[in-house]
């Protein structure tokens, strides 16, 4: 199962999505070694990822980036509104001296100085105009006291709260084979369910949070979304209605290519490269998101600094990719 459904609520101000992730999110462990707490908060932000960028009205990128001095040191996550992800960790310490029931708090929120940045990035963005961002604490203060946040659920909700002014709720679960995660989130009253009296508008949020709350994480891991729909809102359906939208699927994938490293190694300046042919015979990088290879020679770089096409810039090397 690689799937996304959409559905809404006919009687209650309700838009809510379910995701199912098996052989995408595999196809990222496959590529990866991570402890167990580090894999499940990677996991859990696959899952928010996807939930968050079935809502976009454009054609672009979601990304989200946890950065800390603790042991994560940064975690990133894209998801294309094609449903396309790759997602990538890295650590600040030896992955054995990550204990075995590590928090998200004490992975990614040591010292108090863990923050969550989520950038919308539309493919037609014009040059020199950045894209979106917003940028939560990973802690919620609550008058004088500050309270950490313990799952990627709950940051994401935070996230929503301080930055969308969106009342959602999310449930995420992932293990070593699947990620699982229901989204709800709270329409405007003057937007489609305008017809709705504003306190039974406000009674239906609550009713559906409720029925939420009784999801699973074995439900999340096993079950097709379109069953989780059918039995979690059964009698909703039935009592007033409950719409859903063919499912989207989910795939692996990743953008790197022989075109962006040269942009890189530009970016690098020449001194800089031929500094590192001069230590290594060649410059040879790989990539975070899909571990391939990528390896520029002495003549490799002389053709990305010495020529203004980008075809003989990024020519096939003689070996390697």
């Amino acid at each position: 199962m690689n799937e996304l459904l959409v559905f809404m609520c006919d009687g209650a101000p309700v838009r809510g999505e379910i995701v199912s992730i098996s052989s995408a999110w595999q196809a990222v462990l496959e590529r990866r070694n991570d402890p167990a707490p580090v894999r499940k908060i990677l996991g859990d932000f696959v899952g928010a990822a996807t939930l968050l960028t079935a809502s976009l009205k454009f054609d672009g990128t979601l990304i989200i980036q946890a950065q800390s001095s603790g042991p994560i040191q940064l975690l990133v996550v894209e998801c294309r509104s094609d449903l396309s992800i790759r997602a990538t960790v890295k650590l600040s310490v030896d992955p054995e001296a990550i204990k075995p029931n590590a928090t998200l708090g004490e992975l990614l929120d040591a010292n108090k100085t863990g923050r969550l940045v989520i950038t919308l990035d539309p493919a037609d963005r014009e040059p020199g105009h950045p894209p979106y961002q917003g940028i939560v604490a990973l802690q919620e203060h609550q008058g004088a006291a500050v309270k950490p946040v313990i799952s990627a659920a709950e940051a994401i909700a935070l996230y929503m709260k301080n930055s969308e002014q969106l009342d959602t709720r999310i449930w995420l679960s992932s293990n070593e084979t699947n990620i699982g995660g229901l989204l709800l989130q709270r329409l405007p009253d003057s937007g489609g369910h305008s017809h709705l009296d504003p306190q039974i508008a406000a009674e239906g949020w609550t009713r559906i949070q409720t029925l939420g709350e009784t999801i699973t994480d074995e439900e999340l891991l096993t079950l097709p979304p379109s069953t989780i729909l059918r039995r979690l809102f059964l009698e909703e359906s039935t009592e007033n209605g409950v719409r859903s939208f063919p499912p989207r699927q989910i795939h692996f994938a990743c953008r790197c290519s022989r075109t962006k490293v040269a942009d890189v190694l530009r970016m690098l300046g020449e001194q800089e490269v031929q500094s590192i042919l001069a230590e290594q015979g060649l410059v040879e990088t790989i990539c975070d998101f899909c571990a391939k290879p990528y390896r520029f020679d002495a003549v490799d770089c002389q053709q990305v600094f010495k020529t203004d096409l980008l075809s003989d810039a990024t020519r096939p090397p003689s070996r390697g990719h």
